[in-house]
This record gives C-alpha cells, sequence and structure tokens, in this order.
C-alpha cells in the first residue's frame, strides 16, 4: 500500500490560517482605501512589501491575496449600507498613495 499524499496547503488548518491572515491584511488595506481591484494590481514586489507593513510575513499563494478582495468586497457592500457608522470609513486613505500610483491626467 501506497502511503496517502497530504496536502498540507489545504488542510483545514491551513485554511483557518490563510482566512485569519487574510482577514489582518484586510483591515489594513481597507484602512488604506485600497480596492479589491486596485489590490490584484499591484505588483508582486509591492504586494510583499504591503504584507510586512501589514505586520505580516507575505502570503506564499495568490489565494490569500483572493480571499482579502472578498473581505474587501464585503467590507465595501457593508459599508455602503452603513455609511454613517464609523468603521465604514477608511482611517488612513491618505496613505494610500503609498501603495496605489494615481492614474496620471494628460495634459489638455
Amino acid at each position: 500500500m501506497e502511503p496517502q499524499e497530504v496536502d498540507f496547503a489545504h488542510t483545514e488548518g491551513a485554511a483557518k490560517r490563510r482566512r485569519e491572515k487574510a482577514m489582518g491584511l484586510a483591515r489594513y488595506v481597507w484602512d488604506r482605501g485600497i480596492s479589491g481591484q486596485e489590490l490584484l494590481d499591484l505588483t508582486d514586489s509591492t504586494l510583499r512589501k504591503l504584507a510586512r507593513a501589514a505586520g505580516s510575513n507575505p502570503p506564499s499563494t495568490m489565494e490569500t491575496w483572493l480571499t482579502v478582495v472578498e473581505l474587501l468586497e464585503q467590507k465595501t457592500d457593508w459599508a455602503q449600507r452603513h455609511p454613517d457608522h464609523p468603521a465604514a470609513t477608511p482611517v488612513h486613505r491618505d496613505e494610500k498613495i503609498m501603495w496605489v500610483t494615481p492614474p496620471v491626467q494628460p495634459w489638455t
């Protein structure tokens, strides 16, 4: 009999740890006003720096970042339904420019 191969990246424990990491990253990203699409547009190098700035080891796969995007979408939906709640407004929006380069406006 061959021993069963275990995919340690997709065990229940790994999924729980990935979700916990994604929650912390999503909080940091949300507070800077970065959208899910903007996050996905960042380079791998910038994503690693962003994770470190959030106090987390950079995720080894894109799977965690996709979970962050899902969480950001959920938070955005919630914020739109509760616009007067203090948590509906990113508190460090001014730091967004450190991560996301705004589009260059053409000369007219």
